[in-house]
């Protein structure tokens, strides 16, 4: 066998090695892929081209290195992956198991940045801090929150378990559980006593409040133009 063939063999084996470590260290992640993403077909293609899985896989390398103190290699790791994923994390985030990142590409997620199980962002999403203060300045996503499309999430703010973020909103307050974000800045459309089965990804067709309220003052406004105008002919003299 040639020098060539026993080179591709020994880095096919050691892609193979790292695939099923890959595999079997993040089988909640992998698992998301598949639960959350139709376009996942099989596990290889999941392993092999999923840059979000990828830049998660590098944050966890990267991450106990930052918690020890070791300078720059950290930040190095998480350099390395940005450049191969489009995807930025802090290496000092704090990131649950079975977290998603749909495509990813410009997705930023700051150093205080806290991420429950099981949490969902899709491409776009920055969740940043408002200044050059010091301390806890990224917000916390508790489980089940899902971010969508183009998303701002910023500074220290806590959004609740089971939220929904929509897309190109622009969130820089508390937001409680089960509740939906719309607009900019974001408005909670909150719903009430209602929880889902699993993890809701429709980040597009939510309600907004705003408009809601809008269609209401319009209809009573119409009722009393209505009214008006009934009440104008019935004083009007007979002829």
């Amino acid at each position: 066998m040639s020098e060539v063939g026993v080179t591709i063999g020994w880095i096919a084996a050691a892609l193979l090695v790292l695939g099923m470590a890959v595999r079997i260290g993040f089988e909640a992640e992998v698992r998301a892929c598949f639960e959350r993403d139709p376009a996942a077909r099989n596990t290889v293609e999941v392993l092999l081209t999923y840059p979000g899985l990828h830049a998660l896989v590098f944050h966890r390398l990267a991450h106990p290195l930052q918690l020890i103190g070791i300078p720059i290699l950290p930040r190095l790791v998480m350099h390395v992956a940005r450049v191969l994923t489009g995807i930025e994390i802090h290496p000092g985030a704090r990131i649950g198991r079975g977290v998603f990142i749909d495509h990813g590409t410009g997705l930023v997620i700051g150093e205080t940045a806290v991420l429950g199980d099981n949490v969902t962002l899709f491409q776009g999403v920055t969740l940043g801090g408002t200044g050059k203060e010091r301390g806890k300045r990224h917000p916390t996503l508790e489980r089940n929150v899902v971010v969508g499309a183009g998303a701002k999430v910023l500074g220290s703010i806590t959004i609740g378990e089971n939220s929904i973020i929509g897309a190109n909103a622009v969130v820089v307050r508390d937001v409680p559980p089960h509740s939906t974000v719309v607009g900019v800045p974001g408005r909670i459309a909150k719903i009430k006593d209602k929880h889902f089965q699993g993890i809701n990804l429709d980040h597009t067709h939510l309600p907004d409040p705003l408009t809601e309220r809008l269609e209401r003052l319009q209809h009573e406004i119409d009722a009393i133009e209505s009214h008006l105008k009934e009440h104008r002919k019935s004083q009007s003299p007979s002829p």
